[in-house]
């Protein structure tokens, strides 16, 4: 058993069960073609997956959310999942109507059959409290037709929704091989850390970041954070440096963020690093690295080249070091350096590596490093939530069914 106390696949009969499993593969899609440009998510379920082989596996996912270009049908992701697992794997386009409930009566041991996309649902688009969502049609027309429900969608698990909280209440049910795996490397990060232990967070969000930084600096749980992207412009306004005219309108909004980066800069000042200098793009669109007194009038794009320098240079000597969130734009030529130079350095440190969140674990996998991590976590948000003190609801769901288990047993 896990530090949290919910069963696993180890606990469990599956043989010629009838099973539902939520597995989170929303992976990213070519926006013109929707081919599948990064399948780590399709391949992360691969374990859980030859673990039922004997089963009837029904499979349900998500792909993005209603009203993004990317919303779409889960036919391509069911062709990337046949490829990665030994079950006969089918499709349907439908997920509660009556065609998907005739095609899950039919499954046979040794088959997984893909549900279409989950928020094709409405009532999957919402985030309730667990009792409301056990009355959803959604979970009145799935659960009476499975043995058992297995919940594999460690990335998804800070939404409280039909699929992940209502069947995970209304069947007997356990966490799938990611959903363990994943708990355990991110929980452990707030156990017992082997130090000195590095924090590397980036990204667009800053709102995401902050109760992570407050939560494992006031638990002592982390001896350095390096900040780049979004978080490190808010930091360097709430340290009065000077920040582009761009940069400054773009702060604007983010009043709260900076007020709570103020005060955590004044409590642990030794152990919060911004960046000595910024990249910008010149008039030609070419990289410029300036000091931070100096700013363009534009956005910053990337941490400078003397940050990188710094930044690696700590990551390497780190006993454990936890990305999450890319340093700057790296989509833009000229702007990857920041983050593509300490994911390298993380890969070549000794230490206990952990990266999460799509950007940052798309970019690994494409310079071919992603293997030299002691662990890839397939989570953002899920992963902030849990570093930054947070229940996650799907977890909860699980520790609850395993309490009803044992008292079953009891009775």
């Amino acid at each position: 058993m896990s530090s949290h106390k919910f069963l696993t696949l180890d606990d469990v009969e599956t043989s010629n069960k009838r099973i539902f499993l939520r597995v989170d593969i929303n992976v990213p899609l070519d926006p013109s073609t929707h081919q599948i440009l990064d399948d780590t998510r399709i391949r992360a379920v691969s374990e859980t997956l030859a673990r039922l082989e004997d089963a009837r596996v029904v499979l349900g996912s998500h792909q993005s959310r209603p009203g993004k270009d990317d919303f779409t049908n889960m036919q391509p992701h069911s062709e990337a999942l046949a490829e990665c697992c030994n079950q006969q794997v089918m499709f349907v386009d439908d997920v509660i109507g009556p065609h998907a409930r005739q095609r899950i009566a039919k499954v046979e041991p040794g088959q997984v059959l893909v549900l279409d996309n989950l928020r094709f649902c409405a009532e999957e688009n919402i985030d309730d409290k667990p009792e409301k969502l056990l009355k959803t049609h959604f979970v009145k027309q799935l659960s009476p037709l499975f043995d058992l429900n297995i919940n594999d969608a460690f990335a998804t698990a800070h939404r409280s929704q039909p699929s992940i909280v209502g069947l995970t209440d209304a069947l007997p049910s356990a966490a799938g091989r990611l959903m363990e795996k994943e708990l355990k490397a991110v929980s452990g990060l707030l156990v017992e850390p082997r130090r000195p232990c590095v924090y590397v967070l980036g990204g667009a969000k800053v709102e995401d970041k902050i109760p992570v930084i407050e939560h494992i600096l006031t638990r002592d749980k982390a001896d350095k954070i390096l900040l780049g992207g979004v978080p490190a412009k808010v930091f360097l306004k709430a340290m009065d440096r000077k920040i582009s005219a761009d940069d400054e309108k773009d702060m604007a909004g983010l009043q709260t963020q900076i007020k709570n980066a103020k005060s955590l800069w004044m409590k642990y000042k030794d152990k919060i690093e911004v960046p000595v200098d910024l990249a910008y793009a010149d008039t030609r669109g070419k990289r410029t690295d300036r000091a931070i007194d100096v700013p363009l009038k534009e956005s910053a794009l990337d941490i400078g080249a003397k940050t990188v320098e710094i930044y690696s240079k700590v990551v390497e000597e780190a006993a454990t070091t936890v990305a999450n969130g890319p340093l700057g734009v790296f989509e833009r030529d000229g702007f990857d350096l920041g983050t593509k130079q300490v994911l390298e350095a993380m890969a070549r440190s000794n230490g206990y590596t952990v990266i999460g969140g799509g950007h940052l674990v798309g970019l690994a996998s494409i310079l071919g490093i992603d293997e030299r991590f002691k662990h890839v976590s397939t989570a953002g948000g899920a992963m902030l939530s849990l570093l930054s003190g947070q229940s996650l609801p799907g977890v909860d769901a699980l520790v609850r069914a395993a309490e009803r288990m044992r008292s079953q047993k009891n009775n």
